[in-house]
């Protein structure tokens, strides 16, 4: 199972899972499409939209196990 860090960037996250990007969305991360946020790490998004970093690490990651668990 792939597990994510905060200093990976959105661009990477997407190739990880695309389940991914719902979750950065509901985070208010909205622009996941936009280029420049392709190449900012997920601590950096998270920065600039005001949201926990590490409690959004912990979320994308407990989806990526329960994946896992049922796959």
């Amino acid at each position: 199972m792939n597990k994510i860090s905060k200093d990976m960037l959105i661009g990477e996250l997407i190739q990880v899972d695309i389940g991914i990007v719902p979750i950065l969305m509901s985070a208010g991360m909205h622009c996941i499409g936009c280029p420049s946020a392709q190449g900012e790490s997920l601590e950096e998004a998270a920065f600039v939209h005001g949201i926990d970093a590490d409690a959004l690490v912990d979320t994308i990651n407990e989806y990526l196990e329960k994946k896992a668990a049922n796959a």
